[in-house]
This record gives structure tokens, C-alpha cells and sequence, in this order.
């Protein structure tokens, strides 16, 4: 099974700068300067969102295809497309 810990960190990380965006809007701080952490922070999810992606793909989706279940295949298939398309919606 693919495991994630390694991701552990980066989350926490994460974390702090979330409290820390929290503190900005107490203190009042400038809007930019709060915008620009959030953007921080969507950046940093979007390297952990990758990374578990390219993990997923590479173990769970690979071994999958690597089977003789053609029913397990095809849910990866379509499991992975459909991923892809949540990704791309907008709202």
C-alpha cells in the first residue's frame, strides 16, 4: 500500500501558516500582505496534493494495471479520469 507520512511534515507546515494568516487578520495587518500568505498556502497544498497524486499513481494505479483483474483496471481508469476532472472544476 502507498503510504503518505512522509507528507506529514508538510502539512503541519501548512498548519502554522494557516494560525499564522489567523494572527495577521487579528493584528489587522495589510491585505496584501495576508493575500500573499494565502497564496503561500495554496502553493504548499498544491505540492502535497502532487505528491500524494504522483504516489497514488505510480503505487496504487500501477499495480493495478500490472494485475490480471481487468474490472480492478478499469476502476483505476476511471478512478484516476475521474480525479482529473474534479481537479479541473471551478467554482
Amino acid at each position: 500500500a502507498t503510504t503518505h507520512e512522509g507528507q506529514l511534515e508538510f502539512l503541519k507546515k501548512i498548519e502554522g501558516q494557516v494560525r499564522g494568516i489567523e494572527r495577521m487578520i487579528e493584528e489587522k495587518r495589510y491585505c496584501i500582505d495576508i493575500l500573499t500568505q494565502i497564496q503561500s498556502v495554496i502553493g504548499a497544498l498544491y505540492r502535497v496534493e502532487n505528491e500524494i497524486f504522483k504516489k497514488h499513481t505510480e503505487g496504487c494505479v500501477v499495480n493495478a494495471l500490472k494485475g490480471r483483474s481487468e474490472r480492478e483496471k478499469q476502476e483505476k481508469i476511471n478512478e484516476v479520469i475521474d480525479l482529473i476532472s474534479k481537479f479541473r472544476k471551478t467554482s
